[in-house]
């Protein structure tokens, strides 16, 4: 799954990290990072909106953080979905993101084959949901892609099995400006870590990924920021 120029390998899309508003999240980023999120903007298809942040760097090329929150002018997400993407319906998600602050919940894959990867996964035993049109707007047109997106909403193997996405004609993080931030690895720990390996080697991110086996569920993020080595760590619900 590569292209001849590499642009569009498999690859490290984003990080997403959930907040109750994306005010918090905002205030999250300055205070954790050192540094202000982009404007991002509204995604009508499930009723969030989100704020970016350019993470690309040498190990990773094209990479960013979401900060995504459901947006309280749209508290509804259109009848044809329903729940929204990342668990983000889940009460005892958004109860732990309400009472502890923002935190890395999920990460999202780039692939250059969509339907490829997803049936990769489904012949491992996972159903990473249907291939679903997106977009939203902004000042240079609209953003549009596909991504894997289940009824249910759920992220699968609690948050470590990534979504994929497959983008349009534009990235992102080509309109992100830099912002001192880079992604350094991603480190995913889990009880099941063998199915989450063979997953991941199936859908050709085999060497964007460093997996381990562990009691509790953990996806680890570690950054290069304006303050240092920052860590980012998701938790598992009800700790």
């Amino acid at each position: 799954m590569t292209t001849p120029d590499g642009l569009h390998r498999c690859a490290i899309d984003h990080l997403v990290v959930m907040a109750d508003s994306l005010q918090a999240g905002a205030d999250w980023c300055r205070r954790t990072l050192g540094v202000a999120p982009a404007m991002g903007g509204e995604h009508p298809l499930m009723g969030t909106h989100n704020r970016l942040l350019q993470l690309s760097g040498p190990a990773h090329p094209r990479a960013y953080l979401e900060i995504i929150a459901i947006n309280p002018g749209a508290k509804d997400a259109p009848a044809n979905c329903a729940r929204r993407w990342f668990d983000m319906d889940d009460g005892a998600l958004q109860a732990q993101v309400r009472s502890q602050g923002p935190q890395l919940i999920h990460w999202v894959a780039s692939v250059p084959d969509l339907a490829a990867a997803r049936s990769a996964l489904a012949a491992c035993g996972l159903d990473r949901g249907d291939v679903v049109q997106a977009s939203r707007p902004t000042p240079l047109g609209p953003l549009q892609w596909q991504i894997t997106l289940r009824p249910d909403g759920q992220r699968l193997l609690d948050g470590c099995l990534p979504t994929l996405i497959q983008w349009g004609d534009r990235h992102p993080c080509y309109s992100l400006p830099a912002s001192g931030v880079t992604l350094q690895s991603l480190q995913l720990e889990h009880p099941q870590a063998p199915l989450l390996t063979k997953a991941c080697n199936a859908a050709g991110l085999q060497q964007r990924v460093q997996i381990g086996v562990a009691a509790q569920p953990r996806i680890q993020a570690t950054l290069a920021t304006p303050r240092g080595i920052v860590q980012l760590a998701s938790q598992a619900l009800g700790t």
